[in-house]
């Protein structure tokens, strides 16, 4: 029973493949982890701050956009959003 060289050379390339697919679809993949991670954290500081700011009647509205740019800008997202409820008047 022997085995020929164009089959080893088939798994080989197969395993080859597997592996920088597999590589090329991670990183998708754990990007968008990273924004729900990051969207998440903005949800909870938004929480907090509606409850501070509950005391001086002001308050940013919980949604999934305001808490992924807080979450993915941090401090900068904040005040933007600050500005923008401002502008707007909301």
């Amino acid at each position: 029973m022997s085995v020929d060289s164009g089959t080893v050379f088939a798994y080989l390339a197969g395993i080859i493949l597997l592996f920088f697919l597999g590589r090329f679809f991670a990183l998708p993949v754990r990007v968008a982890g990273k924004l729900l991670f990051n969207s998440l954290i903005g949800g909870l500081v938004i929480l907090a701050i509606n409850f501070i700011g509950n005391f001086i009647n002001f308050n940013i509205a919980l949604n999934f956009i305001t808490a992924l740019i807080i979450g993915v800008l941090g401090i900068p997202g904040f005040i933007l959003i600050m500005v923008l409820k401002n502008i707007f008047n909301v």
